[in-house]
């Protein structure tokens, strides 16, 4: 009976009373309690306990040292110690559950890259996937070329617009040359005027492909790799529970399965929920990408067209179309207030 109480009291402590009996003790309680407080505080060397064993003492146990030294104080923890304990355990469970993922999923990423594992595939949907992000760089260099024509385009307006102004100011200075300065004055001029009302076409155009590329392709592009990071999550996962069941099958070994299975089950409705998300955006990307560049592309086109005939009532006529505001003049520049 000695050697057992001996063996308990290398994990719990038992108090001995005055007549030598033991006190009841709930085991779970003081079990956890000094678990978190190894785990936070560590050890108290005030509460060592000692082992009595000699003749005519009590049955085998453990004395507090406490009650040698005399009285004995025992910690008490107001409730703000309480609660940032119990957010160091969560925190620190939290970041067991991270390290553990985390080394499944690169795991499974270098199974899947030296060729080695086994990775879930949707042909369909990985082929969509494909299209969209060669599309996205396509209408990427398509925005990058129409914000340099739109550079270019404004520099040939300043430069009409300039050029206007000086062969007014020459048709003034010089009579002898002043209807012919004066008609290339009002050409220019014209051009100019033509030249901003395509420039807002061409502004119009821009905005709306760049929304549509890094606003409305990007929110996509995102649940996709939300997906990926799922799916490889997934088969890490999965291939954790394949290769616990082919193992021996002791008591062990079945508490780690049903675990297993747990995780997996939580990895693979997350996996199933994204994709029928990203399934769900791609269809809709597709439907709005449709009906916004078949917008702009006739914008585009009938813009330049009326611009480059000279058909200035066409041109109006198709801002008003497509409701294309023109800005003022100068309303691109800082406020007076703004400078200061």
């Amino acid at each position: 009976m000695s050697d057992s109480i001996m063996s308990k009291a290398a994990t719990m402590e038992i108090p001995i009373n005055s007549n030598g009996d033991t006190g009841t003790l709930a085991e779970d309680d003081s079990l956890e309690q000094d678990l978190q407080q190894v785990m936070v505080s560590g050890p108290n060397l005030n509460e060592t306990s000692i082992v009595s064993g000699g003749y005519g003492g009590p049955a085998g146990g453990i004395i507090p040292t406490s009650s040698i030294k005399g009285p004995s104080h025992h910690s008490t923890h107001s409730p703000p110690e309480d609660a940032s304990r119990g957010v160091a355990v969560e925190k620190l469970d939290t970041v067991k559950k991270w390290g553990i993922n985390t080394y499944k999923c690169t795991k499974q990423m270098f199974s899947e890259r030296f060729g080695r594992g086994s990775r879930t595939v949707d042909l369909e949907l990985e082929a969509q996937i494909d299209l969209l992000r060669d599309t996205k760089s396509k209408y990427e260099l398509i925005l990058r070329l129409a914000s340099a024509l739109t550079t270019h385009f404004l520099n040939m307006v300043q430069t009409q617009q300039a050029l206007g102004d000086t062969f007014t100011d020459l048709s003034q200075k010089s009579p002898e040359l002043q209807d012919e300065f004066g008609y290339n004055a009002e050409t220019q001029k014209l051009l100019c005027k033509n030249g901003e009302s395509l420039l807002g076409a061409i502004n119009f155009f821009v905005s709306s492909v760049d929304t549509l590329v890094n606003k409305t392709m990007e929110d996509t592009l995102m649940t996709i790799r939300h997906y990926e990071n799922a799916r490889l999550e997934f088969d890490a996962y999965r291939s954790d529970l394949e290769e616990l069941s082919l193992g021996p099958r002791d008591a062990a070994a079945v508490a780690r399965i049903e675990m297993a299975q747990q995780e997996y089950q939580i990895h693979r409705d997350k996996y199933e929920r994204l994709r029928s998300d990203v399934t769900i955006k791609l269809k809709f990307l597709e439907e709005n990408k449709v009906k916004v560049m078949h917008k702009q592309l006739l914008l585009f086109h009938n813009a330049i067209s009326a611009y480059f005939a000279g058909n200035q009532q066409q041109l109006e006529q198709t801002l008003i179309q497509f409701n294309v505001k023109l800005k003022p003049p100068g309303s691109d520049k800082p406020s007076w207030l703004e400078e200061q």
